[in-house]
């Protein structure tokens, strides 16, 4: 019975959450802008005293790795690595996007479609990727730009369900019938309970000492083995 912390920083609202064997028991969050640094260490402790837990419960911290918001990624992967040094406990990372597709499968309540996870990127660049219905990541994560050439990388694929906070500006470019989307949903801890678990116990540990966010560059978006999106430029 694994009992987890899950920590998301990635973009203007923070969040926590308890979850036990993958079910989430318990969640906090914070809307306030600017507010990770301040107010992630109280929906910490409000969460594990309001759950009758002390911190040295917890068997792992699992943080939002990125891409997202470069200072609140940072905030919250310090926050996770001071966790994960004063208690002893392993750290897991969570890819941003994934858990964001995973959320927008527990809302869309179809199967056969696709999921396409919008991060703003400021002007209209995003991060994203796509995933099918089953989890599995049909197009790797990249930096890309709301135009024909991220459209047109799209192509193949019927049936895709849009979310994240870059939603709303990508409806001038996706406006075809074949884009369903979804309605304020974006990075979530909740999000993050399925894959924290199944890395706990595949003991798939980030090393506490050196792990950083996920910056999406070129090199990644490139990595060889995976089908891409097409990046802004390309």
């Amino acid at each position: 019975m694994s009992t987890l912390l899950l920590i998301e920083t990635s973009s203007s609202v923070c969040s926590a959450a308890l979850a036990k064997d993958g079910i989430v028991l318990d969640y906090r969050e914070d809307r306030e802008k600017n507010s990770h640094a301040r107010v992630m260490t109280v929906l910490i402790e409000d969460l594990v005293k309001s759950n009758s837990l002390s911190l040295m419960q917890i068997e792992a911290i699992a943080v939002s790795a990125g891409p997202g918001s470069y200072t609140g990624l940072r905030i919250g992967i310090a926050i996770a690595k001071g966790l994960c040094y004063a208690l002893g406990k392993p750290l897991i990372a969570v890819p941003t996007l994934y858990a964001l597709a995973e959320g927008m499968r527990q809302q869309g309540g179809a199967s056969h479609l696709y999921y396409l996870p919008l991060i703003d990127a400021r002007r209209m660049d995003v991060y994203t990727a796509l995933y099918n219905s089953n989890g599995e990541e049909i197009l790797a994560p990249a930096f890309s730009t709301l135009n024909q050439t991220l459209l047109d990388s799209l192509q193949p694929y019927d049936k895709i369900i849009v979310g994240g906070d870059a939603a709303e500006k990508s409806r001038a470019i996706l406006n075809s019938d074949r884009f369903l989307f979804l309605e304020n949903i974006q990075p979530d801890a909740r999000f993050m309970a399925r894959m924290a678990e199944s890395k706990f116990r595949e003991k798939d540990f980030a090393d506490v000492a050196y792990f950083e966010p996920m910056y999406i560059n070129e090199s990644y978006a490139k990595a060889p083995g995976k089908k891409q999106l097409k990046v802004s430029g390309q």
